[in-house]
């Protein structure tokens, strides 16, 4: 059976943690100061949507299909994108804050995140091969047996990637986030 459809419709300031958005396959629809908090979005397609500035922490992801969708000044804690559709996952975020999510086995590659804040994050068996991280905070953020090949990390900063256990060919870093690379040494640079 085939769900609704709904194009080209801006969603604003509204509150879907407690009046759900219809299920439905949404194609260029625009969310602007929604929230999303809680929120069961599990089995929605968003194609060529974009999100600015809503709350969409904890909401329920599982089967959700994101296409081109974009997400700009958004609070995301605690996302399971491990969870979503992996067919045509493509996502960017701007100025986005998506402590304790999971990109857990995903393969967001050519992904742009920037300016956002990304601690704790779970980029395990992730391929973020060509991504790029703009601007970026990755405090205790947890990449194991990740494709970070020719992923772009020269701004962004505190994270710890350990080049034994991640496919790091090609990847750019900066002479500052050096440190990243070598922390699981236990050696002092000054």
């Amino acid at each position: 059976m085939n769900q609704p459809y709904v194009q080209d419709k801006t969603f604003a300031n509204t509150d879907f943690s407690r009046n759900p958005l219809p299920i439905a396959d949404y194609d260029h629809c625009v969310f602007t100061d929604c929230d999303f908090s809680n929120a069961i979005l599990s089995g929605m397609s968003f194609f060529d949507c974009q999100f600015s500035g809503c709350n969409l922490s904890l909401a329920k992801l599982v089967k959700t299909s994101f296409n081109a969708v974009k997400f700009n000044d958004c609070k995301m804690l605690g996302l399971l994108f491990s969870d979503c559709n992996k067919l045509g996952f493509t996502v960017s975020f701007d100025n986005c804050t998506l402590d304790h999510s999971s990109f857990y086995q995903t393969k967001p590659k050519k992904t742009t995140f920037k300016n956002s804040k990304l601690h704790q994050v779970d980029f395990g068996e992730c391929d973020l091969t060509a991504s790029i991280f703009l601007n970026c905070d990755f405090h205790k953020a947890g990449f194991d047996r990740a494709i970070l090949e020719k992923a772009d990390f020269r701004t962004s900063f505190n994270y710890s990637i350990d080049p034994n256990t991640n496919r790091i060919k090609k990847a750019k870093f900066s002479l500052a986030g050096l440190p990243g690379l070598l922390d699981r040494y236990g050696i002092i640079i000054e």
